[in-house]
């Protein structure tokens, strides 16, 4: 199928670009890589008057770490770019964003689609959606009333809802504090299709103890969610197993052609116990 017509609009810079959104209201998309937008516009799930690139800005390309070990992913950093970490800025503290990279569709859209576009549109199942609740990041927004920061617990809404504003422009991803004991997977029915179900961990290991940890799900609920039930048994020095069964105990995932709810918590069961194991033999 073809895209209902529209208009384009290529913004020179992020105030042009936070102008064009303000002026044009509800009837504007952005695009960036496309990935996800121009598939909903060919089926008509998606008909924007109007779309505004961003995708000449270069300044929301960057990928860098703060003084304080933090680390700074502009919206228009491409999955793959993150994927072979070219200047070696993730090392072992942020290990997990490369691993979960593979996980994302396939070469060309990883080498197309970007990490703002992904949380901007937020799908339940997205990778980087896990990766910033469980990894507490924050998301730095601009609009016509100046910058934001959003703290990734609070920015998503619901199915593909978030808290940007309609005239607002996502514009960098901040993860606070490495994780070198952090881990994401998840099972889809083929490689590279949306997940079922997808799990993260980050645990707080001391002297090769467990001592807590924080547990996020994707492809349960309208969006990711954190389990706070499965933490507690980290934080009470439960085994992982335990850990598996509370998180799978606590969610109640839709039913649907692909799998009933028994068959999708059986896979929390599964997923939370591999990436727990996985984070802790990093």
């Amino acid at each position: 199928m073809k895209p209902a017509p529209f208009r384009y609009h290529r913004a020179p810079d992020v105030d042009g670009a936070t102008r064009l959104l303000a002026e044009l209201g509800d009837d504007a998309k952005v695009i960036a890589g496309g990935q996800s937008l121009v598939a909903m516009m060919n089926f008509r799930l998606a008909r924007p008057r109007h779309l505004v690139d961003i995708a000449g800005i270069r300044e929301l390309g960057r990928l860098h770490r703060d003084a304080d070990g933090g680390l700074r992913i502009g919206a228009l950093t491409t999955h793959h770019t993150v994927e072979t970490d070219p200047a070696g800025v993730l090392g072992t503290g942020f290990a997990v964003l490369r691993d979960a990279m593979g996980w994302i569709g396939h070469l060309p859209i990883r080498t197309r689609g970007t990490v703002g576009g992904s949380i901007a549109h937020a799908d339940a199942t997205a990778e980087w959606c896990l990766l910033a609740v469980v990894l507490g990041a924050e998301f730095v927004a601009r609009g016509p009333r100046g910058e934001r920061r959003i703290p990734a617990a609070d920015f998503f809404l619901g199915y593909y809802t978030t808290a940007l504003g309609p005239d607002e422009l996502l514009v960098e991803i901040v993860f606070p504090r490495p994780a070198p004991h952090a881990a994401l997977t998840e099972f889809a029915e083929r490689r590279g299709d949306f997940a079922l179900v997808a799990a993260a961990v980050d645990l707080d290991i001391e002297e090769g103890t467990v001592r807590g940890g924080r547990v996020a799900l994707g492809g349960v609920a309208a969006a990711v969610v954190r389990v706070p039930e499965a933490e507690a048994v980290l934080t009470g020095g439960g085994s992982f197993d335990d850990c598996a069964s509370a998180a799978a105990a606590a969610v109640e995932p839709p039913a649907d052609a692909s799998g009933s709810t028994r068959y999708r918590k059986e896979l929390v069961r599964t997923l939370v116990r591999r990436a727990c194991e996985e984070a802790k033999s990093r």
